[in-house]
C-alpha cells in the first residue's frame, strides 16, 4: 500500500504567504529534530506575525544530554518568501531560512554563521542567567524528507465542538509531519554530520493563548517505518470535552486514530532521565510507548509571559516501542498551581 505523504491536503498548503497577512494572523514554520542517538536534539522556528511583518520571530534551541542548550531569540529581518518557480516557498528571519524544496517530500532548513548564547537547563528552568553568558558561533544545512502522512490537526478523532471552540485557537490550523532529517551541524568551526528524525510543524492563521490550561504532544519516527503522535489537553474545569487527537502508523498506509489513556502530565521540572510513559488506544487495541528525557528545558524568557499562563516545558526522549528504539519529541505545559516548582 502506498502512502500519501500529502494527506489529502492541496500542494499550496506547503507555501508561505507571499505578502503580509490580515490582523493577527501568522504564518509560522517549526521543526523539533533529534539526533538519531540522542547526542542532541534542536528545536528550530520562524514565526512571522501581521503586526511585524517586516521583522519575523526567530528561535533556536539546541540541546545536550549534558544539560548545555545553545539558546537565540530574536527578530530577524526578513528576505523575499519567493523560491525557485515564482511560488513563495521560503520563510526567513535573520539567520534563519526555511525552505519547501518539493512539498511534502522535501524541505531544508539552514542557519548562516551567527553568534548564539550557551546556557544551561538548570538555568532556563530556573528562568535566571548569567550576566555575560558564553557565546558559540552556529551554522547548519538540514534536509527534511516526510516520511509519514501528516497529522491535520481536527481531522482524525476530535469532535466538531472541540474545533469550533477556545481549543482550536489554541492551536489555530496547522498539520505535522514526521520527517528523516540529514544534515551538518556547525559550532565554533568544528562540522559534525548527522542523520535524525524531525517533526515539522507548518501554521497559518490567527492563533490565541487567552485562557489556555495545559496540554501534552509526544511524537516520534522509527527506523522501521513506524510512527505516533498525540497531543491532548488537561481536562477541563468545566466539564466540556478536551482535545484528545493521536495516531500510530505501521509504517504503510494511512494514520490510524488513537486517544491517550495514560498520558505523562508535566508536574515537576526535570532537566533530564524522566520517564514519560504514554498508553495509545485505537480501534485495534491499545498500543503502550515507553520514554525516558534525555534532555528538558523551558523556553528562554518564560518570565515574561503572563502570570496565568502555564509552565513550559520543552524535550526530546528516547522511546521504545515492540522492540525498536528511536528519538523523539516531548513538549508539555501544566498550570503552575498544579506544579511541584
Amino acid at each position: 500500500m502506498a502512502i500519501d505523504l500529502t494527506g489529502g491536503l492541496p500542494i499550496e498548503r506547503e507555501y508561505v504567504f507571499a505578502e503580509k497577512p490580515g490582523p493577527n494572523v501568522r504564518d509560522a514554520v517549526n521543526v523539533w529534530l533529534e539526533e538519531e542517538n540522542g547526542a542532541f536534539a534542536m528545536r528550530i522556528g520562524v514565526e512571522a506575525l501581521a503586526e511585524e511583518w517586516e521583522a519575523h520571530d526567530l528561535w533556536l534551541d539546541i540541546a545536550y544530554p549534558d544539560g548545555r542548550v545553545i539558546s537565540l531569540r530574536e527578530r530577524g529581518t526578513t528576505h523575499s518568501p519567493i523560491g525557485k518557480g515564482g511560488k513563495p516557498t521560503i520563510l526567513s528571519a535573520g539567520p534563519v531560512r526555511f525552505e519547501c524544496v518539493e512539498p511534502f517530500k522535501h524541505w531544508t532548513s539552514t542557519f548562516t554563521k551567527y553568534p548564539v548564547t550557551e546556557l544551561t537547563a538548570e538555568q532556563l528552568i530556573a528562568d535566571v542567567y548569567p550576566e555575560h553568558p558564553p557565546l558559540r558561533t552556529v551554522a547548519f544545512e538540514i534536509d527534511l524528507w516526510p516520511a509519514v502522512p501528516p497529522l491535520i490537526s481536527g481531522f482524525l478523532n476530535t469532535s466538531a465542538e472541540i474545533m469550533s471552540g477556545d481549543q482550536a485557537e489554541f492551536l489555530s490550523p496547522r498539520y505535522e509531519q514526521l520527517c528523516r532529517a540529514q544534515g551538518v551541524l556547525e559550532i565554533d568551526g568544528e562540522r559534525t554530520a548527522f542523520k535524525g528524525q524531525a517533526l515539522r510543524i507548518k501554521r497559518q492563521g490567527v492563533r490565541k493563548f487567552e485562557g489556555f490550561w495545559g496540554h501534552c504532544w509526544q511524537s516520534a519516527l522509527f527506523p522501521s517505518g513506524k510512527a505516533f503522535g498525540v497531543n491532548v489537553f488537561p481536562p477541563r474545569a468545566d466539564g466540556k470535552p478536551s482535545l484528545n487527537e493521536g495516531y500510530i502508523f505501521d509504517g504503510d498506509g494511512a494514520l490510524k486514530p488513537a486517544r491517550a489513556v495514560q498520558v505523562p502530565w508535566l508536574r515537576k521540572l526535570y532537566t533530564g532521565r524522566e520517564d514519560v510513559p504514554l498508553v495509545l488506544e485505537t480501534a485495534d487495541g491499545r498500543v503502550t510507548i515507553e520514554g525516558t528525557t534525555f534532555v528538558n528545558c523551558r523556553s528562554l524568557g518564560a518570565s515574561v509571559l503572563p502570570a496565568s499562563f502555564p509552565v513550559v516545558q520543552q524535550a526530546h526522549a528516547h522511546y521504545r516501542w515492540d522492540g525498536e528504539e528511536a528519538t523523539g519529541m516531548i513538549e508539555r505545559s501544566t498550570l503552575r498551581d498544579q506544579m511541584e516548582i
